[in-house]
């Protein structure tokens, strides 16, 4: 168990936890974690994907620098949060549960709840080409919709918090240049 039950917990998110907690927080802030970078690094089986159709999500690898969002949760809310993570991002144990200092937009360090890549994880697809994640990303379907939205979705709020994200924006922009126009009459 995660030490410190009776103090507010932090949760550090890159992807669809920033735009979708799917859990109670008192305070969101810009947050950057170092060491770790956001990629589209996990073969998806289960929400965007499925066993015989992955699709491409993103993980924390080892190296580099990850901007992403920072949530508080109360302490009343810690052990239902934590269970709650657990259940969303271990789902196929593609993900290592870890503490990480990260740094809030304040410049205040904290250490926060995040979930990194398992480079020893069958479902880890290390660094693809862009050709293939687009591939993989346009084909993907899964639980939780199709893995394009995903993909754009995370990106539009990396922009709205001001990050720039050289791989989300090429392959948002060729996954909108790819939708088909609505016919009119």
């Amino acid at each position: 168990m995660i030490s410190g039950a009776d103090e507010d917990l932090w949760v550090f998110g890159y992807g669809s936890l920033m735009w979708r907690p799917g859990f109670s927080f008192a305070e969101r802030r810009k947050a950057t974690l170092r060491g770790w970078r956001r990629c589209l690094c996990v073969y998806s089986h289960h929400y965007r994907g499925t066993p015989h159709q992955p699709g491409l999500v993103l993980g924390l690898d080892q190296g580099g620098l990850c901007a992403g969002v920072a949530f508080r949760v109360d302490a009343t809310l810690r052990e239902s949060t934590i269970r709650y993570l657990r259940e969303r991002e271990q789902v196929t144990a593609v993900y290592i549960e870890r503490i990480e200092p990260i740094t809030l937009e304040t410049g205040e360090r904290v250490a926060a709840l995040t979930y990194v890549a398992d480079r020893l994880h069958p479902q880890y697809a290390g660094r693809l080409d862009r050709a293939a994640m687009l591939d993989l990303v346009r084909a993907g379907e899964g639980s939780s919709g199709r893995n394009a939205d995903y993909v754009t979705e995370t990106y539009d709020h990396l922009i709205a918090i001001g990050v720039r994200d050289g791989e989300l924006e090429w392959l948002s922009a060729n996954l909108r240049a790819a939708k088909p126009a609505l016919k009119l009459g």
